[in-house]
């Protein structure tokens, strides 16, 4: 969002030209074969060409969000960082049930999930090891109104705390409700918020007399979590809290936040940060330094960073565990090794 996370998007996230192919996924090498001195000019051999080995990349379907082929942590990068070609793309959804049932039932054989996705040990799917580090630090953290955080700082307050405790066990957890229990979003935002004694630090009235403020998301289960968690908190201290009820992608959400239709969003900060600066490779695997190069990149927009949580959810290459036993799959650059 993840890349809604991420980055997103490990970070994080977005220098979004299609770049190199495999070395071995179908380039042609030309090797000309001339002919012996004592033969005529006339049957000269002609050139041939010797196509390379195919990879296992090239056999196989590669699945994730319908914006994944414009994502530097996602398709951009896999193809740039690992060399990865893969037989087609099939857009699905942002880490969710499509794609994990798409995967489970060998519709797609490669996946881009998220690592705080409960689901991953639930069916028991292989996270493949990021061993060239494309992914960067996609922390979760509120992008907000600059201007509603000068008027009232105690927004800033409530989201921080908010952020202060979210932990990577706490996120996968309460994704875990939602997917495994069927636990409604706001009740699991409510039992966590009560659970850790955040609704009671939360001063009433401090809201009285500010202007509504709009909580956004992105479509994805674990965004209508933590968009709850932000409203609730806010009205614990008297603010008037709406939700965003049609979300999308970010490209459709960002633009929403920028205009004032909404005045918070949940984000993960590698990857908006290079959403934000136009896919300029900034975000790095340290959340604090990419979140104090996102709040540089989001000033002229009128919008700033808060605290990043320790809670992080980013890109996660998964395949079934029986691809990954057939094939000795554990880390991304196995999938260039030859085709069977």
């Amino acid at each position: 969002m993840r890349e809604f996370r991420r980055v997103a998007g490990g970070a994080v996230l977005f220098a979004l030209v299609l770049g190199a192919c495999s070395p071995g996924a179908g380039t042609q090498s030309p090797s000309t074969t001339s002919a012996p001195s004592s033969a005529p000019t006339a049957t000269s051999a002609a050139p041939t060409t010797t196509p390379t080995a195919a990879t296992l990349a090239s056999t196989l379907v590669f699945g994730g969000p319908p914006e994944c082929p414009e994502r530097p942590f996602c398709l951009i990068g896999l193809e740039e960082t690992y060399g990865l070609d893969f037989k087609e793309f099939r857009p699905l959804d942002q880490g969710g049930p499509i794609t994990v049932e798409a995967l489970d039932n060998d519709e797609i054989q490669v996946a881009l999930l998220f690592t705080s996705d409960p689901t991953i040990v639930a069916r028991d799917f292989v996270i493949l090891e990021d061993d060239l580090s494309l992914q960067r630090a996609d922390n979760l953290i509120p992008v907000v109104n600059a201007q509603l955080i000068t008027d009232f700082p105690v927004v800033a307050e409530l989201l921080n705390l908010v952020s202060a405790n979210l932990s990577q066990d706490a996120l996968v957890e309460l994704n875990r409700q939602s997917t495994e229990d069927r636990t409604d979003p706001a009740d699991i935002a409510s039992g966590w918020l009560e659970s850790e004694g955040l609704l009671d630090q939360a001063e009433p009235g401090a809201g009285t007399g500010a202007p509504a403020i709009t909580v956004g998301k992105t479509n994805f289960y674990e965004q209508d979590i933590l968009s709850e968690l932000y409203a609730q908190i806010l009205e614990a201290a008297d603010f008037t809290v709406g939700r965003q009820d049609a979300s999308g992608t970010r490209e459709v959400v960002f633009p929403a936040l920028e205009q004032g239709d909404i005045d918070v969003l949940p984000e993960y900060a590698a990857s908006v940060l290079e959403y934000a600066n136009g896919g300029a490779g900034q975000a790095t695997a340290d959340p604090t330094e990419t979140t104090e190069l996102l709040r540089t990149a989001l000033e002229p927009r009128g919008l700033t960073a808060l605290d990043a949580a320790e809670a992080a959810d980013q890109n996660a290459i998964v395949v079934t565990r029986a691809l990954a036993d057939e094939h000795g799959l554990v880390k991304i650059s196995d999938l260039n090794q030859p085709a069977p």
